[in-house]
C-alpha cells in the first residue's frame, strides 16, 4: 500500500540527541582532570561527522538529524552554537546558562530533550533514536518513546574513574548502549595546557600600549600619540610598559578625585587646576581622558571617518555575516582584526586610513562605538550589566590596531629604504 509505504519510510531514520553539558563536561574530565569545557579545544564539525558516522553505523538507519541542546546566557548563541546551526543535519536547541554561588548551570536541557524525544516518538519521525546524556531526569521520555515503538540506543562518554557517569536507571531502560571511549573522543576533542600557578604573563605589547597611554596632564596629547606606536612597533611595551596606576586611562573616579570634573573652566563652572585643558570633555570609548573640545561648528578630522556600515553594501553585509557565523571563532583579538580588515578594504580614500593612525593608541568615537557593537554580536558581554569585559576590550582594540599596522607598515616599507 502507497500510505504504508510512504509512512514506513518516514520511519526507517535515526535520530541523535546530544546532551552538549554531559558530552563536552565529560570529555573535558576524561582529557583534562576536571569537567570545566574551558580545558578543552573541540573540533565541531569532527565531532559532528563522527557522530553522524557512529549512529548511521550502529542503528543501520540513515541520520534524519543530530539535535544539539546546551545552555546559553540569556540563551543567547555562542559562537560555537551559530557554527553548529549552520551544518547540515544539525539544529540547534538552547537552553538558559545560570551562574549561582560561582557555578554555572544549565536550565530547560532536560525538559526541551524530553520534549523532543517525545514529540519524534509520537510523530513516529524515526526508528532509532541516540541519546547521548546521563540525566535520569529524561527516564520518563525514554521509556514513552519505547512505548511508540522507537529503539533507545544510550551512549556514555567513558568515565575518567572507569565507573559510570550515568544514571543507572537510563542504563537500564535503554535498549542498547555504548561507550564513546578516548580514542573515539580525541577524533574531535583535545585538552588544553592547564593554566600556569604562577603570576599571568604580561599583557601582549599592543594591549600594554592602550592600557599605559600617556595621561594628557603628563605628556602633551600630540607628543604621547608619537610615543605610544613605536613602542608598540618595535616590539617594546611588554615588561617595560606594565600598566601602573599613574600610567593608565584614567577612570571618572580618578578624574572627580583630581578634582576636575568635564564642566570645570567653563563658563558657569568651577575654575580650572592649573594646567588643566581649557573646555575639556570626557569620552566615553576608547577615546578615554582628557582631550580639547573642538571648535564651535566644526569636527576634528577623526570623528569624519566613515563608520564600516558606511562603506558597506547590502551584498558586503550578507557575506560579513556569513563569514561571522562559520569562520569567525569569536575570541576577542580575532574580532578586533577582522573588523579593521573589512573597514581598511573598503576605505575609498587612503588619507582615512592615515587620520586613523595618528589617533594611535586610542580608537575615534564612532568607530571605536561600532567595533564594540560588532564585538557584543559574538557573546563577550558580561550579562551581569551588559557590558564587554574590560581585558577583553583592551583585546579587540589590540586587534584592531594589530590588523591596521599589517597592512599600513608593508606599504610605507618601501619610501623608507628609498
Amino acid at each position: 500500500m502507497p500510505g504504508a509505504d510512504r509512512k514506513r519510510w518516514n520511519v526507517d531514520r535515526c535520530v541523535v540527541l546530544v546532551d552538549a553539558g554531559y558530552l563536552l563536561g565529560a570529555a573535558a574530565s576524561l582529557l583534562a582532570g576536571e569537567p570545566a569545557r574551558s580545558r578543552i579545544s573541540v573540533n565541531h564539525s569532527a565531532l559532528v561527522r563522527g557522530l553522524r558516522d557512529r549512529a548511521e553505523a550502529e542503528t543501520g538507519q540513515p541520520l534524519l538529524r543530530i539535535y544539539w541542546f546546551d545552555g546559553a546566557p540569556d540563551r543567547v548563541p555562542q559562537p560555537e552554537h551559530r557554527r553548529l546551526r549552520v551544518m547540515p543535519r544539525v539544529t540547534v536547541r538552547l537552553g538558559a546558562l545560570t551562574r549561582t554561588d560561582g557555578r554555572w548551570a544549565q536550565k530547560g536541557v532536560d525538559a526541551a530533550m524530553h520534549a523532543e524525544l517525545s514529540e519524534l516518538a509520537r510523530n513516529r519521525a524515526c526508528s532509532d533514536v541516540v541519546l547521548v546524556t546521563g540525566d535520569g531526569d529524561l527516564l520518563p521520555g525514554m521509556m514513552a518513546a519505547k512505548e511508540h515503538g522507537v529503539a533507545v540506543h544510550l551512549w556514555a562518554v567513558q568515565a575518567a574513574d572507569g565507573d559510570y557517569n550515568q544514571s543507572e536507571d537510563l542504563v537500564a531502560e535503554a535498549d542498547e548502549r555504548r561507550v564513546l571511549d578516548r580514542g573515539w573522543i580525541t577524533q574531535a576533542v583535545e585538552a588544553r595546557e592547564a593554566p600556569s600557578p604562577c603570576p599571568p604573563p604580561t599583557p601582549q605589547p599592543e594591549i600594554a600600549a592602550i592600557l599605559s597611554a600617556p595621561l594628557p596632564e603628563s605628556v602633551p596629547a600630540k607628543q604621547g600619540r608619537e610615543r605610544a606606536p613605536a613602542a608598540s612597533r618595535n616590539g617594546q611595551g611588554g615588561a617595560g610598559a606594565a600598566v601602573s596606576p599613574a600610567a593608565r586611562v584614567p577612570t571618572p573616579k580618578d578624574l572627580a578625585a583630581l578634582g576636575r570634573p568635564a564642566a570645570a573652566g567653563t563658563a558657569g563652572g568651577p575654575p580650572a587646576p592649573a594646567g588643566a585643558p581649557h573646555a575639556a570633555v570626557l569620552r566615553w570609548s576608547s577615546d578615554k581622558g582628557w582631550v580639547e573640545r573642538a571648535t564651535p561648528g566644526t569636527d576634528g578630522a577623526h570623528d569624519n571617518l566613515p563608520t564600516l556600515a558606511q562603506l558597506t553594501t547590502a551584498e558586503q553585509r550578507w557575506a560579513d555575516r556569513e563569514e561571522d557565523i562559520t569562520t569567525v571563532g569569536g575570541d576577542p583579538f580575532e574580532v578586533g582584526q577582522v573588523f579593521a580588515r573589512r573597514w581598511i578594504s573598503r576605505l575609498p580614500e587612503t588619507f582615512h586610513l592615515e587620520v586613523l593612525s595618528s589617533e594611535y593608541p586610542r580608537i575615534p568615537h564612532r568607530v571605536d562605538g561600532e567595533l564594540l557593537r560588532y564585538a557584543a554580536r559574538f557573546g563577550l558581554l558580561a550579562h551581569k550589566d551588559d557590558q564587554i569585559d574590560e581585558h577583553d576590550r583592551y583585546a579587540i582594540r589590540a586587534g584592531f590596531w594589530r590588523e591596521v599596522e599589517a597592512r599600513t607598515v608593508p606599504e610605507r616599507a618601501p619610501a623608507a629604504e628609498s
